[in-house]
């Protein structure tokens, strides 16, 4: 019983102890053990420190991977995000760009049917009535542009703008006040 109690507390320190001592062979052996010993408990506490810092960088490292993993994942997904978004604005755009060149095509088919219809007046009449026809279209073309900018006026620029990475800015206003350039003030300067 109490071999057992030696050998389990004691076992593993005087071991290595007295094969330190046979090793290096001291002029006193009993002190040296001593000192040993003494040393081997502040050696196995700090080794115990070790093991536990390590296990707690370990478990940091994987919380970091796991973590870096999840950024990575985002970015994937906000890219592929950003990349729908600009493929959806182009689809749009194109879009409006097809109804932008049916409307053109229906004022010329009205014009030439206009124009058809009229062909009994003179080419005086005519040239003037064409002409007129002519700027009522471009007119209903730039009013057509003009009610789209209004409705597009809402979106910022990164969503107007179909490229990767442009930066979400706020809407622009313009002001109603006129103001004077540099350059025309510097001119008022040298009359």
């Amino acid at each position: 019983m109490e071999s057992t109690y030696l050998q389990k507390c004691l076992g593993p320190c005087l071991t290595q102890g007295l094969a330190e001592v046979a090793r290096v062979r001291p002029v006193d052996p009993i002190e040296y053990l001593a000192l040993w010993i003494y040393k081997y408990k502040e050696n196995v506490t700090m080794e115990q420190l070790r093991q536990k810092e390590m296990i707690e960088l370990e478990h940091e490292r994987e919380l970091a991977m796991m973590e870096q993993e999840m950024l990575e994942r985002l970015k994937a997904e906000e890219l592929l995000f950003q990349q729908q978004l600009a493929f959806q604005l182009e689809l749009e755009m194109q879009e409006k760009e097809k109804q932008k060149t049916e409307a053109l095509q229906r004022g010329q088919e009205e014009l030439n049917k206009k124009t058809q219809d009229r062909s009994f007046l003179n080419e005086g009449e005519k040239d003037a009535q064409y002409m007129e026809m002519s700027m009522e279209n471009i007119a209903r073309g730039e009013e057509a542009i003009l009610s789209e900018e209004l409705t597009d006026s809402g979106k910022t620029l990164a969503e107007i703008s179909d490229r990767y990475g442009a930066p979400n800015l706020s809407r622009v206003e313009e002001l109603d006040e006129p103001m004077l350039s540099d350059v025309a003030l510097n001119i008022d300067q040298d009359l």
